[in-house]
């Protein structure tokens, strides 16, 4: 009985001094209920792990109960579920409720303390309170960039090209296969590895000997990363650990990690541009925190959030945009990472295209689209619409409609420069002075990926974003071209040398 009230009031004191400093500042009233399961893991972990428990305590799981979250207006509601289960609605989002979530799911489930936890909190997990975000996330290219790098063998091949140790030997460059290390400091550290649980062993910590699960992939955060419990994708990708700020997510920031360029130039583009420049000297002064998000009074101009995902509303409450995860529900174009730039997917799960020559690519090497599989116009209209609207919200009809007839014609002759150097290369496949055992290994090849990759991107992004140096000498129109006479060059010299 005595150390039931000791272990009582120890909880309490815990209790107590986890929440003093928050009431002191008048960060709010009164703390919601805290689960002892998460009292228990707060009282170790806070010296082990100081940084993560900081961080948790600054979130909002930390101050607000589901259940408080569910009373909220619609239009105010961060969380989409319509019930939350009993055991979780009264009580904040803590460490045991998501690290013990779904338990039995997770292959890398161990027992801790006398708890059964898990490393990693993943999607199927987050779904318990954020369903409509997870489901929307799982329709998201980003969702299946795992798979759609992994299963794709022209992808495949890049990638060995890309990673490869390589050594001089006779005159000849040698690659050797990439180890699964490098492909996960590289490649898929955004597009997400395979995490995989090899085992478990025992490890003496300062709490004596614990077992702990071994996990191979692991760490990685990336958008479509395999998780244990058989789930793909990071909600941490954006919302970080373990504050998970709406704010962070909502700066340019957070997607700049794995959209900054050459070959995915938005953050770059986005940097140089008007936008860009009443961010990073108006930022300090916007409610980043707000949702809704108001057009005009949380913010003054477009961050990747308010174009691709954020809830929008004018002064009145009226709905300009609605919350969207899948952050391509307002692009009727896909403008980046591939050879020609065309209409987007109907299924986030690019691996099963085939064009006319049978390659898992949207498009032939003559730009012809593999249409069966791309959105149609009715439903480019209607994303291009979409975007519009919000571009309105702060410019005139005539602004975005030129804006955007400006764009359009941009990707045409981006386009148009990709199959110039498309049929430079092709003329030396077929005249023998390149072989097409891979189209990543030979300098005229890789001067080939580059038009489209790095220079093309480059133009269309700065269209897009209104980044207009970016796509002229920066990484832009001028390389674009000075790229093609170096291809046709180098041809004419191959040529020369051929006998």
């Amino acid at each position: 009985m005595c150390s039931r009230i000791l272990s009582y009031r120890f909880l309490l004191v815990c209790r107590l001094l986890w929440a003093a400093p928050l009431l002191a500042t008048g960060a709010y009233a009164e703390q919601p209920p805290v689960s002892d399961l998460t009292q228990d893991c707060i009282a170790c972990h806070e010296s082990i792990h100081p940084g993560i428990v900081a961080d948790w305590k600054r979130s909002r799981h930390a101050r607000t109960t589901p259940a408080q979250a569910l009373k909220k207006p619609e239009l105010q509601r961060r969380v989409s579920a319509k019930k939350i289960p009993g055991n979780l609605a009264d009580v904040v989002v803590g460490c045991a409720e998501c690290h013990a979530m779904n338990a039995d799911a997770h292959k890398d489930t161990f027992s801790h303390n006398d708890l059964r936890v898990h490393v990693m909190v993943s999607p199927r997990d987050c779904a318990t309170c954020h369903p409509a975000e997870t489901d929307e996330f799982a329709m998201n290219l980003m969702a299946w960039a795992r798979v759609n790098l992994a299963n794709n063998k022209i992808y495949a091949d890049f990638m060995r090209a890309v990673n490869s140790p390589q050594a001089f030997d006779n005159m000849k460059i040698r690659p050797r296969e990439p180890d699964e290390m490098t492909g996960a400091d590289s490649c898929f550290h955004c597009h997400g590895t395979a995490v995989e649980v090899k085992g478990f062993e025992k490890r003496d910590t300062d709490h004596g000997e614990m077992e702990f699960p071994v996990l191979s992939g692991w760490p990685n955060q990336g958008v479509g990363r395999f998780n244990p419990d058989g789930s793909k994708g990071s909600c941490s990708a954006c919302h970080s650990r373990h504050q998970f700020s709406i704010e962070a997510a909502r700066k340019p920031y957070t997607c700049s990690q794995c959209h900054k360029g050459p070959d995915v130039p938005a953050y770059k583009a986005y940097e140089v541009s008007k936008h860009g420049n009443l961010f990073s000297a108006l930022h300090g002064q916007w409610k980043f925190y707000n949702v809704p998000w108001t057009v005009g009074e949380d913010f003054a101009a477009p961050t990747c959030a308010v174009c691709h995902a954020s809830l929008l509303v004018n002064k009145d409450q009226e709905v300009i945009a609605k919350r969207t995860h899948r952050m391509n529900d307002r692009l009727p174009w896909r403008i980046l990472g591939l050879i020609y730039a065309h209409p987007h997917p109907r299924s986030p799960d690019t691996s099963v295209i085939k064009n006319r020559d049978g390659q898992q690519l949207p498009t032939a090497l003559s730009g012809e689209q593999a249409s069966e599989y791309l959105i149609d116009s009715d439903e480019m209209a209607k994303r291009r619409a979409a975007m519009q609207g919000i571009c309105r919200s702060c410019h005139s009809a005539d602004w975005v409609n030129g804006h955007w007839v400006r764009l359009e014609n941009t990707i045409r002759t981006s386009n148009e420069m990709t199959r110039t150097a498309t049929e430079i290369l092709l003329k030396a496949w077929k005249e023998k002075v390149a072989d097409q055992d891979s189209v990543f290994d030979e300098a005229i090849e890789k001067q080939w990926v580059e038009q489209w990759l790095f220079y093309g991107n480059s133009v269309r992004f700065a269209s897009a974003m209104m980044g207009a140096d970016y796509g002229v000498f920066a990484n832009g129109r001028w390389y674009a071209s000075k790229n093609l006479q170096e291809m046709l060059d180098r041809l004419r010299f191959l040529l020369g040398t051929k006998n």
